[in-house]
């Protein structure tokens, strides 16, 4: 049984992480609500939101979880050669809300969308508060790529990427990487495994690493 959450509970309420199920892997509360103070708390304690419409509000803390470390980030040839001979020109929070809508925006292979209104919303006031970036590839004044996610200390929590080019997400990512020591950057949350962020260099980390991690990152957790 999952633990439910009230809109009314204090926004740190929520429970041991070794109470997520296994069955979806890694659920481990629904409901309550995406209000600045929660979402914090949440992110501060390794748990983040993920549910489709018409959904309760979910939160997730798979085991393991999927991370990379900048110097572990995998630069192939092509994506090198694109983003010397592509044009590609790096921005960070230079159209947070376009990079947002533009992940949220239905896909070829995945017509619906996690990121709902609400969701965009939510990271708005993050962003707006300083807490939530995007990571931009423009070309010719375009927007073509790009990443957004939340940082906490030294942690940034990865939540989405587009492409409207080949190798833009890619670039993005890249340039990111390049540019994390001077971010104050050490690790970046990928949340779950797939073949493309192993492309890149993402490895699994277990949740007990993880949150031993984020204890001495962000020592004000209670």
């Amino acid at each position: 049984m999952i633990t439910w959450l009230s809109p009314d509970d204090p926004p740190d309420r929520f429970p041991p992480h070794e109470a997520a199920l296994r069955d979806p892997p890694g659920l481990l509360a629904a409901g309550g609500d995406l209000r600045l103070e929660r979402l914090i708390a949440a992110y501060r304690r390794g748990i983040f939101p993920w549910y489709s419409p018409g959904q309760p509000v979910l939160w997730w803390s798979p085991d393991p979880r999927e991370v990379l470390w900048p110097h572990a980030f995998h630069r192939s040839r092509s994506l090198a050669r694109a983003q010397r001979t592509r044009g590609f020109d790096w921005h960070r929070d230079r159209d947070f809300a376009a990079v947002l809508a533009a992940c949220a925006a239905p896909r070829e292979r995945s017509p619906g969308t996690w990121i709902t209104p609400e969701m965009q919303a939510a990271y708005r006031a993050l962003h707006q508060h300083g807490l939530a970036h995007s990571y931009e590839i423009w070309r010719a004044g375009r927007l073509v790529g790009g990443i957004y996610g939340v940082q906490l200390g030294p942690v940034l929590f990865g939540e989405s990427m587009f492409s409207r080019e080949r190798d833009a997400s890619k670039a993005a990512l890249a340039g990111l990487v390049e540019r994390s020591a001077g971010l104050g950057i050490e690790l970046i949350d990928c949340q779950l495994a797939s073949a493309h962020l192993r492309s890149l260099g993402s490895q699994a980390m277990p949740r007990r690493q993880f949150l031993s991690f984020l204890a001495r990152a962000l020592p004000t957790v209670a």
